[in-house]
């Protein structure tokens, strides 16, 4: 667990420092919010304390990408963390645990463990919770800023999109996430 948290001051650190001020949705608040969600699930599942512990790494560095660019953000953190990981001695094995977690939250998600089930619903917790109209407003701006979106009606359009697509993988996202996402939809198409 040493190296973990060793792993995450590094990260946090870089975060806090080098992340552009537009990333107003990709930034420390989301990561911190990503780990706070993969620990509430910790509590949840009997999880070893190897998997607790990448789970934690996973979504500390699921992000890191965006400290280089948006484009690929998956692969380039999973580079930058694996380049971080063999720095600190850890194994090919948790390396390639890693890497599986951070490109598993790449949209389309693609989860093929329990972790990586886990980190896609954590990553994507928000949109089955009250805070999400808040956060939403968030990655809009941000993707105005990189001229992505122009108007809050593409926006709109693909948020209604987005949602209806979406699927959430773990049980407990699905009971506890699912229906306040349906909210969200309905009050995007009947607004």
């Amino acid at each position: 667990m040493n190296q973990y948290l060793s792993l995450r001051r590094r990260v946090l650190k870089r975060l806090r420092e080098e992340l552009p001020s537009h990333l107003t949705y990709h930034g420390i608040a989301h990561t911190s919010d990503v780990l706070h969600v993969c620990n509430q699930y910790i509590r949840r599942y009997n999880l070893s304390q190897e998997d607790r512990m990448m789970l934690k790494i996973g979504a500390t560095v699921h992000d890191m990408g965006f400290l280089k660019s948006p484009v690929n953000h998956e692969e380039t953190g999973a580079n930058m963390a694996e380049q971080m990981m063999k720095e600190m001695g850890m194994s090919q094995k948790q390396v390639d645990i890693m890497r599986g977690l951070v490109m598993s939250t790449k949209i389309p998600q693609s989860p093929k463990t329990q972790l990586e089930e886990i980190i896609c619903d954590a990553d994507l917790d928000y949109l089955g919770r009250d805070d999400y109209p808040e956060i939403s407003q968030r990655l809009f701006d941000e993707l105005k800023f990189m001229g992505i979106l122009k108007t809050p009606e593409d926006w709109k359009n693909l948020q209604i999109n987005f949602l209806k697509s979406h699927s959430f993988h773990t049980p407990f996202a699905k009971k506890n996430r699912e229906p306040k996402k349906q909210y969200w939809l309905n009050k995007l198409l009947n607004s």
